[in-house]
């Protein structure tokens, strides 16, 4: 056999096994998964971990004011967003150094399979939910305190205190508030008693009456509006400053620039609205950090003054080294 026929057949051998190869990888199934949603910065001395529970599928035309609607079309058009699209459900984990700290549970198993994830991502993130001292609720609304328990009734967190509003406490562990709600909405209050259940028996809870320290270097403030008792919590180290505001917002690509669009889960929108307005303004005056549990994940950033509004300008993304 010559030399270049022996030549040719090697490489018309190596061609088909390229081509083999090539073929088995465009075949290769989909992950079809994301990475661990969680974040990590530090704040001064604070280490801050902010947790996804998770994206859910939530209609803006729905939800906020209806008498806004041009607004919200024309909003939502400029942030190239279709009026139904996936809402980030945020939880902030600060370690103080002393503390180990949990601002808000997640769903848990109370609204599908997309949420109920941060259990799992504060694992993901090398902590235990055992490790947990401190888990403070901004509100009582199921997509923030759900994640206090496991399916089976047993609290995820059995080291922990919880605290929240007193305000918030009032109302929605309250069986006389419960039983004079709307029928759509006693589910609400359900869930909140079945949630903090075993932390209220076991004294585990307890809740906040006024603004002030809760822990050094964390310190509570009254949001009051979307909720009675909706509360935000200010972190501060070494002359930084980060406020985790809870509701004061949800759909981002309409009320920074648009704060008196209401949403209709809140408990008085009016106190709501004059909450977000002040909040906006401190914050953009200020230029501290703010966290926001509806904010695109990780809900991290600054606002900006913008016209007769403001914008939103999100953290950079940085290793911590």
């Amino acid at each position: 056999m010559s030399t270049s026929s022996t030549f040719a057949r090697t490489a018309f051998a190596a061609a088909l096994l390229i081509a083999g190869m090539a073929a088995a990888h465009a075949a290769a199934p989909m992950a079809k998964t994301s990475a661990p949603g969680y974040y990590r910065m530090m704040l001064g001395d604070v280490e801050v971990t902010a947790l996804s529970d998770g994206t859910h599928v939530m209609d803006a035309n729905e939800l906020l004011d209806p008498g806004k609607a041009q607004t919200i079309q024309q909003s939502l058009k400029a942030a190239d967003l279709p009026p139904a699209y996936e809402w980030s459900f945020n939880g902030y984990l600060v370690n103080t150094g002393s503390k180990l700290v949990l601002i808000d549970t997640g769903a848990g198993n109370f609204m599908g399979s997309d949420l109920g994830k941060l259990a799992g991502r504060i694992k993901a993130a090398g902590y235990s939910p055992e490790q947990i001292d401190e888990i403070y609720l901004t509100h009582m609304h199921l997509d923030h305190l759900g994640g206090l328990v496991a399916a089976d009734g047993k609290p995820v967190f059995p080291n922990a205190t919880v605290r929240a509003g007193k305000a918030d406490a009032d109302f929605w562990l309250s069986k006389a508030q419960r039983d004079k709600a709307p029928a759509d909405a006693q589910s609400f209050f359900d869930i909140a008693q079945k949630a903090l259940g075993p932390y209220v028996k076991s004294g585990h809870f307890k809740p906040i009456a006024a603004d002030g320290e809760v822990v050094p270097g964390i310190r509570s403030m009254s949001l009051s509006g979307h909720t009675p008792g909706h509360t935000g919590y200010v972190i501060e180290s070494k002359g930084q400053k980060l406020l985790v505001w809870g509701d004061t917002l949800h759909v981002q690509a309409v009320q920074f620039a648009h704060p008196d669009v209401v949403i209709k889960f809140d408990s008085d929108s009016a106190s709501a609205e004059k909450v977000r307005e002040r909040v906006l303004a401190d914050a953009a005056k200020n230029g501290y950090l703010v966290a926001g549990a509806h904010v695109s994940f990780p809900g991290i950033g600054h606002v900006a003054t913008d016209g007769a509004g403001y914008r939103w300008l999100p953290v950079s993304y940085a290793e911590i080294h």
